[in-house]
């Protein structure tokens, strides 16, 4: 898969979002993931730079710390938001199912339910790589008192979804606030503090209770617009 690839791993500051940009060479056809409205210009640029035509917009959730641009990305390049069909997002094109496969030229992407961190989470499983939104960080996983979110069923996503995966799939996530950038599957269910194979549901659920996390600054704003694809 390496080869016939292009792969971009995209930051944006403000709210320490990854958004992911996954090219076929050979048909010159692209998707990306969880796009950034302050970055429109940035990704439409890059588009360009590499003759790559957006076919698809993927969204892991509905996002509590930012806008997205999905909305402007389908003005601007003709490409069709895919969110899961949990969110209850009415402006996508594409209502994904849980296994539902997407063809970008010869690159095979399957959805995947990962509810927990939200109820609507998806992610997204491309050969030797998973794009985990926030269902799992690098060393942490999101937050889940928001959003119809729940500890049992993210630990439950993570355990049953996640972690049946190959040790050596590598693992993209949504967000990170640490300077990491990618893991493995196999060094998360070692080293993630919050659910490696040593803690149990009750303990991840003791976890997730004594964060005692500030009411995320953006979610007023930002799940509005989200459910309108950016678009306000």
């Amino acid at each position: 898969m390496k080869d016939s690839v292009i792969f971009f791993q995209l930051f944006e500051q403000e709210s320490s979002t990854y958004t992911y940009i996954l090219g076929d060479k050979q048909s010159g056809e692209a998707l990306i993931i969880d796009p950034v409205a302050q970055t429109l210009e940035r990704d439409l640029k890059l588009l360009e730079e590499c003759s790559l035509k957006l076919k698809y917009i993927l969204e892991t959730h509905v996002h509590a710390d930012h806008v997205t641009s999905s909305g402007n990305l389908r003005e601007r390049t003709g490409a069709q938001v895919c969110v899961g069909e949990a969110n209850g997002v009415t402006c996508a094109d594409i209502q994904l199912a849980d296994g539902q496969n997407l063809m970008v030229g010869n690159i095979k992407v399957t959805a995947i339910a990962t509810p927990g961190h939200t109820s609507g989470c998806m992610c997204f499983i491309a050969g030797d790589r998973v794009f985990t939104g926030d269902t799992l960080l690098i060393r942490g996983c999101g937050r889940t008192d928001f959003q119809s979110g729940s500890s049992s069923q993210l630990f439950d996503s993570v355990r049953e979804r996640l972690f049946c995966l190959p040790d050596d799939t590598m693992v993209y996530p949504g967000h990170d606030y640490k300077g990491f950038t990618m893991s493995t599957i196999g060094l998360e269910k070692k080293y993630n503090p919050r659910l490696n194979l040593g803690v149990g549901k009750e303990d991840f659920r003791k976890i997730m209770e004594g964060l005692n996390l500030a009411y995320p600054k953006k979610i007023d704003v930002a799940l509005p617009a989200n459910k309108a694809c950016g678009l306000v």
